[in-house]
């Protein structure tokens, strides 16, 4: 636990060198003038306020049920309303003889001194969007499936104090500043008026959403700013840490999963009974199921969730797997845990169910309580149970797609089934299509044919030299790279050399209105319209062959990856 503490509290200081806080820091600096206890004020504030947020937000959304927004429309609220108060002098005498009533502090003292600054660390706390590392991204999945306890908690409050101290830096250093020079010092009366100038446009702004455009012009202007802050939490011993110590939040169940070593390679073991399914919940696909009524079957436990593009590229494997085997005894069992509260809506989800063409079974865990009794923290994850019931492997990610049909292949044969010698991935990769599936993201591209032109080095200029051959793709103007997609500057192209029977495509839209135009051996077939973060179908062939893919984009998306069939 001291180990993640200290990266906690390191990761927590270098956040405020990321571009995603550079919004929210014209209020930091509003500390700068005021009472001597303000700073603190702020400090105190933003710690609680962002270690209460973070981990109980979940359960204050569902007890409450309101969106999440709700707080943080709140918080900007108040910021504009205190920069209303530091501009107008008639709104200054109001408050204070309200405040002074609520505090017992005199006159200024409830405006300008801790008070006034604990309600603005209170609203900070609720804006602040960090960049976060894996440390912080862990313990937020245990906080939305509300699995959080001491460890957490303590690991949040860390974080919280390292990124308190720079901010108090600044605060205590604009200080420092005002008094080094007296015409700063003569006139403070307006130095508050601006900064609460400053706090109600930044208030507005990140009410609007433009805070998230100025990271991104940012970011434009200086592509590599913030890049690799978070690298030092991608160690070993940081790995083993969050292992050891934030699986102990999950509740206790039967089996006992090896979080730090995971079986490899297909190696099978018994990690005791599957918990029981949850009967009482919203099924699609099929009436409710339970761990007796599918002794016999070899089961795959799915968890996902539909707006997960890990999840969605997992999709097509799992079809394909389904379709193989479930008159062999093989049942999948999709079990959708929200990460978004727009995730939770039956509706919605019935939805994705039919655009994913989703056909096994599906529960829904809202409450996470399978979630929690597998003591599961990632979407995707596989669990493979036999036909007695026990968990035998379990794998997490994507990827190790030959590894799982073998071990679904061997449970079968365990419970007596007669397989035959072709598998479905070889099926569905190598009949339906000879091209692999393309990731686009420098990460882990390959087949890249397009030189770029330019000074900055993840947004360049791109030309396609010759049509690309199978398995090879190109761009056709601006496009930034990022490791693990591509995004059209303005608008751009894209042509993929295939030969398969279908193409599908994983595509996040950042913008409205964003559209694809598909060509096909140089003839228009279509438009995609993009209305959500999920894999688009973009050929339906009759019969695997040879294709000249071409896309010309409009509007603002994220283009992940090619998977064929």
């Amino acid at each position: 636990m001291l180990i993640l503490l200290f990266f906690a509290l390191l990761s927590g200081i270098v956040t405020i060198l990321s571009p995603c806080i550079l919004p929210v820091l014209p209020i930091v600096l509003s500390g700068s003038v005021g009472g001597k206890r303000k700073p603190l004020g702020i400090i105190a504030g933003f710690i609680g306020s962002f270690t209460i947020f973070t981990l109980l937000l979940s359960s204050v959304v569902q007890a409450l049920q309101i969106p999440p927004d709700t707080l943080r429309i709140a918080a900007v609220s108040i910021i504009i309303i205190f920069g209303m108060v530091l501009l107008v002098p008639g709104l200054q005498k109001w408050f204070e003889l309200l405040t002074s009533r609520l505090s017992g502090k005199k006159g200024q003292q409830s405006r300008t001194g801790f008070f006034g600054g604990l309600s603005i660390g209170a609203s900070l706390g609720l804006v602040w969007t960090p960049c976060v590392g894996p440390i912080i991204a862990s313990v937020i999945s245990l906080a939305i499936s509300q699995q959080v306890s001491g460890g957490p908690a303590a690991v949040i409050f860390a974080y919280s104090i390292g990124t308190a101290l720079p901010m108090f830096a600044v605060m205590k250093g604009g200080r420092r500043l005002i008094q080094r020079f007296p015409a700063l010092s003569r006139n403070t009366g307006k130095l508050q008026r601006g900064f609460g100038l400053i706090m109600i446009i930044a208030g507005l702004s990140i009410g609007l959403g433009l805070d998230r455009k100025f990271q991104t012009a940012v970011l434009e202007v200086f592509p590599g700013y913030g890049t690799g802050l978070t690298a030092f939490e991608q160690n070993e011993s940081v790995t083993r840490a969050l292992a050891e110590n934030l699986e102990k939040n999950s509740q206790d169940n039967p089996q006992q999963l090896n979080w730090q070593n995971p079986p490899e390679n297909g190696e099978l073991a018994d990690f005791g009974p599957a918990p029981e399914i949850m009967k009482e919940s919203i099924w699609f696909n099929s009436t409710s199921l339970s761990m007796q009524q599918l002794r016999g079957k070899v089961v795959l436990i799915d968890f996902w969730t539909y707006s997960c593009v890990n999840c969605v590229r997992t999709l097509p494997y799992l079809q394909s797997w389904y379709e193989t085997y479930k008159d062999q005894g093989f049942e999948i069992i999709g079990v959708h845990s929200p990460e978004f509260t727009f995730e939770r809506d039956p509706e919605n989800v019935k939805k994705a169910i039919s655009d994913l063409e989703v056909t096994w079974p599906v529960v829904l865990d809202n409450g996470f309580d399978l979630w929690k009794a597998y003591k599961n923290r990632f979407w995707p994850a596989h669990y493979f149970i036999d036909a007695r019931g026990n968990i035998r492997y379990f794998h997490f990610g994507e990827e190790e797609y030959d590894t799982g049909e073998e071990v679904i292949r061997t449970l079968l044969k365990e419970a007596g089934q007669r397989i035959s010698s072709a598998t479905a991935v070889t099926a569905w990769r190598g009949i339906e299509s000879s091209t692999d599936e393309t990731y686009l993201g420098f990460g882990r591209s390959r087949g890249f044919i397009s030189p770029g032109t330019g000074e900055d080095n993840s947004i360049q200029q791109y030309s396609i030299p010759e049509p690309p051959g199978n398995g090879e793709w190109g761009l056709e103007g601006k496009w930034n790279v990022q490791r693990q997609y591509i995004e059209p500057v303005e608008s751009g192209a894209l042509e993929l050399g295939f030969e398969a029977k279908n193409v599908f495509l994983v595509i996040e839209p950042v913008a409205d209105n964003s559209s694809i135009r598909i060509f096909l051996d140089g003839k228009q077939t279509g438009t995609v319209h993009l209305d959500s973060s999920r894999m688009y179908q973009l050929i339906n062939g009759e019969e695997a062959s040879a294709h000249l893919l071409r896309l010309e984009t409009e509007g603002g998306m994220r283009l992940y990856a090619f998977t064929f069939g």
